[in-house]
C-alpha cells in the first residue's frame, strides 16, 4: 500500500500530549548507522554520546522540541536474551535518548510471550495516530518504510501493546546487559 506519509518531524511536531515507539527487532541495519555500529563492534565503545553532536542533530533538537511543549516521549524496546551486538549498541547509545528528553524501557522478548503485537515497529501520536515503521529481513528500511493508520482498532492495538510492555519494561538505568 502506498501512502503520502507526512515526515516524522511533521508527525512529532503535531503532536500535543504524547509520542511513544515500540521497537520489537533484534537487529537493525540502517544505513546511517552502519559505520558507528562497527566501530562499537570493534572497541565496544558507543562512538557519539553527545546529545549536541551533528550525529545527533536530526534527532535530539526534534525530541527537546516536543518535551518543551509537554509532549511525553516514551520508547519501548522488547529485546531477546541475550542481546545482540546491535542491542548493545542502541543500549550504550540510549544516554543520549535520555539527555534528549526521552524515556525508555527495555523488555525481555521471553516475558512478551502473552501480549498481541502487531507485527512491527511502531509510533503513536497522541493515542490516535500510528505510524508503522517497515524494515526488511536484513533490518535496512523497506521501500515503503512507513504506513500511517488512524483505524480506532488499530490504534487500540497499539496502544495496549505499548502500555503493556511499558508496565512490565525495566528502566532504562535499571537494565543490565
Amino acid at each position: 500500500m502506498t501512502q503520502n506519509v507526512p515526515d516524522f518531524s511533521e508527525l512529532l511536531a503535531g503532536a500535543q500530549h504524547s509520542a511513544v515507539h515500540l521497537e520489537m527487532r533484534d537487529w537493525y541495519g540502517v544505513g546511517e548507522e552502519g559505520a558507528d555500529f562497527e566501530r562499537f563492534r570493534r572497541t565496544g565503545i558507543h562512538p557519539d554520546l553527545d546529545p549536541d553532536s551533528e550525529g545527533w542533530a536530526g534527532w535530539v533538537p526534534l525530541v527537546r522540541e516536543a518535551v518543551s511543549r509537554g509532549v511525553v516521549m516514551r520508547r519501548a524496546r522488547v529485546v531477546s536474551e541475550p542481546v545482540t551486538d546491535y542491542i548493545r549498541f542502541e543500549h550504550a547509545g540510549t544516554a543520549v535518548n535520555i539527555a534528549a528528553g526521552e524515556q525508555v524501557r527495555w523488555l525481555p522478548r521471553r516475558q512478551a510471550s502473552d501480549i498481541a503485537l502487531p507485527g512491527n515497529d511502531f509510533w503513536v501520536f497522541d493515542g490516535r495516530l500510528v505510524e508503522f515503521n517497515h524494515f526488511t529481513g536484513a533490518g535496512d528500511w523497506a521501500d515503503d518504510r512507513y504506513e500511517l493508520s488512524e483505524d480506532p482498532t488499530v490504534v487500540k492495538l497499539c496502544v495496549s501493546a505499548f502500555e503493556t510492555v511499558w508496565e512490565r519494561g525495566i528502566n532504562h538505568a535499571m537494565y543490565a546487559l
